[in-house]
């Protein structure tokens, strides 16, 4: 059986390998959820699975855990990306997060004409992906990659890796994702939508599948969920 707490670590996992805990770590287990030596705790690291560990030491700064079993192998999401024009703070939070949950490989911020946002700190999307991971039960947590501008990224594209476009300019008409095999990428625009410049540049490029992703001009946020759940559904491990 399981430990309900689970917690990412860096360090490597297995049949009696020993995990320091942080002074954050510790103060969670401890403080916060009042767990004592001899207590079990859930471990994952995004490389070697899920492993139940014991708390062998317990303290305010610290704490060592030692990994008895694993309960569950690695399990990679599909070769997928999201790219997302940043947002308010909150709600790019929250793309990250359930970009996490459902699935992404790879998350990359990317810059467009008409995005409207402060800095991106990709230290805190990174760490929003590592709490979507402890909760859903994966064992892996996706890259937030360093935010990127819409040019730099289509410049060094990789043609083999298909781009789903999400264009809002296709709103209430009949589209389909087409079923091709292999890396993929979706991509959102921005609140003000993608610039005409942008847009021709992706309809103009062959891996490159402009979709509609229903009747109604969708929230960036919004239409994150819903562009990963068409290619979840249509492409991916769904």
């Amino acid at each position: 059986m399981s430990a309900k707490i689970r917690l990412y670590v860096e360090h490597p996992l297995g049949v009696g390998q020993s995990v320091p805990l942080d002074k954050g770590q510790a103060h969670y287990l401890f403080g916060v959820m009042r767990q004592a030596v001899g207590g079990m705790v859930s471990l994952f690291n995004g490389r070697d699975g899920e492993w139940q560990a014991e708390i062998t030491q317990a303290g305010k700064r610290g704490g060592v855990l030692t990994c008895r079993d694993q309960s569950a192998p690695l399990r990679l999401p599909p070769d997928l990306w999201l790219m997302f024009a940043p947002i308010k703070k909150a709600r790019t939070d929250f793309i990250v997060e359930k970009a996490t949950e459902m699935g992404a490989a790879r998350i990359v911020p990317v810059m467009t004409e008409f995005t409207n946002s402060g800095r991106v700190q990709r230290d805190r999307l990174q760490a929003h992906a590592v709490e979507a991971a402890e909760q859903c039960g994966g064992t892996f947590v996706p890259e937030v990659a360093e935010p990127v501008k819409f040019g730099a990224v289509l410049d060094g594209w990789d043609p083999t890796r298909q781009i789903m476009f999400c264009d809002e300019a296709l709103a209430g008409t009949s589209s389909a994702l087409p079923p091709v095999a292999g890396p993929w990428a979706v991509i959102i625009g921005p609140e003000g939508g993608f610039s005409e410049r942008e847009r021709s540049r992706l309809q103009n490029a062959d891996h490159a599948h402009a979709v509609s992703l229903g009747p109604r001009i969708l929230r960036a946020d919004t239409a994150a969920v819903a562009a990963m759940t068409v290619w979840q559904q249509t492409l991916g491990d769904w």
